[in-house]
């Protein structure tokens, strides 16, 4: 096959590799929908465990479901001693390399695992959203010579993270933040992590391993990390009045402002619109009004770019709210793997619902049939 006959999609863009009902984007207007509801009235209406009910089931809960639902949530959150141990072991590798090995190693104790069925990988689906958050914090805890917080089962997904975090009940409002966050980061269609988790469905392989790969795959800094480089960059500017300098010597030395630009949206992304105004009600109620201030700025700076398409993302403030709430920067991308999970859910069922081996091909350009040349005879 010669290179003239083949049609090269570098980076699959713009390729359409299945059907979904999980979630739509239509990213020339920044518009986001889980299973047709929009992502602007879940933001505000709803919380993450309604959130994630509907991205695994499809429909938003009754009363009864929702209340069944968390009840298996709530009962799910701890972590067998071993994985304590696994934790332990693990303590000085990155949050997100935690992550992937305790959630591997979890396979071991479900009881599920080897079940592909739709019920069997929405149960295990369940479990791993409970585990992510105690999986985190308790590595956050022990790596820093403390022991871990027992989750509580009489509050809530996001409250009880904060609370086995920093050892102590969380402010309402924050918790309710990081509900927000848990909630806008649910779901985003076939992006790098999702599919990377459909790819290990397709060899018919268990949700475990499915998830196992969505992380590794997320803490790529071209996926899941910028979060963290916006927070790096902000503390770099420094003031407000220093960040038109920053963004026009980074841009003029070839570099790029991180929290601009999607590979999907050409207009704002929907779910900064959301964290915009939290990230400034947070730094004004914990007396930081200046990390928005910075924020801001940047935006300003980049405005002409708007007419490339190039807006800020869901990272650009993200980033920001997770530091005032006074986590630590490189749990950044975690939390958002946390959220996720109910999404790669719901793409490995879709997966194997209609299964085929996602195979693509590369095309040859090296030499082609050369001699082989004994070692003695090589120069």
């Amino acid at each position: 096959m010669t290179e003239e006959k083949v049609q090269l999609y570098r980076g699959l863009r713009e390729v359409y590799i299945d059907r979904t009902t999980s979630s739509f984007i239509d990213g020339d207007i920044g518009k986001l929908l889980y299973r047709g509801y929009n992502i602007d009235d879940l933001a505000v209406k709803s919380t993450f465990e309604e959130t994630a009910y509907l991205v695994m089931y499809g429909e938003l809960p009754t009363r009864e479901q929702l209340a069944a639902f968390d009840s298996e949530l709530k009962a799910s959150r701890g972590l067998p001693g071993e994985i304590l141990d696994v934790i332990k072991l693990t303590r000085n590798s990155h949050p997100m390399d935690v992550l992937r090995t305790a959630i591997s190693a979890l396979s071991a104790y479900d009881a599920d695992t080897e079940d592909n069925s739709t019920e069997a990988t929405l149960r295990k689906g369940v479990r791993l959203t409970a585990q992510a958050p105690t999986i985190v914090a308790a590595h956050a805890r022990i790596r820093d010579g403390n022991d871990p917080v027992d989750p509580d089962p009489s509050v809530n997904h996001a409250t009880n993270f904060l609370q086995m975090l920093n050892g102590e009940a969380p402010d309402p409002q924050d918790a309710a933040l990081i509900d927000k966050d848990f909630v806008l980061h649910a779901e985003h269609g076939i992006n790098a992590s999702a599919f990377g988790a459909r790819v290990a469905a397709s060899t018919i392989a268990d949700l475990h391993c499915a998830i196992t790969t969505g992380v590794a795959v997320l803490k790529g800094p071209s996926h899941g990390g910028a979060a963290e480089e916006v927070m790096k960059m902000a503390q770099e500017i420094g003031s407000e009045e220093n960040a038109e300098k920053y963004v026009r010597d980074r841009l003029d030395g070839g570099g790029r402002i991180m929290g601009f630009g999607h590979r999907v949206y050409k207009a704002i992304d929907p779910r900064s619109v959301h964290l915009q105004e939290d990230a400034k009600a947070l730094g004004e109620r914990k007396g930081e009004p200046g990390w928005f201030g910075i924020l801001q700025n940047v935006i300003e700076v980049m405005e002409p770019y708007r007419r490339r398409g190039i807006y800020q993302n869901v990272d650009f403030f993200s980033g920001t709210i997770y530091y005032l709430l006074g986590i630590p920067d490189d749990l950044f991308i975690s939390i958002f793997a946390m959220g996720r999970v109910p999404g790669w859910t719901a793409q490995v069922v879709e997966q194997f619902e209609n299964n085929i081996l996602l195979r693509p091909r590369l095309q040859y350009t090296g030499e082609m049939d050369r001699t082989y040349v004994p070692i003695e005879e090589r120069s």
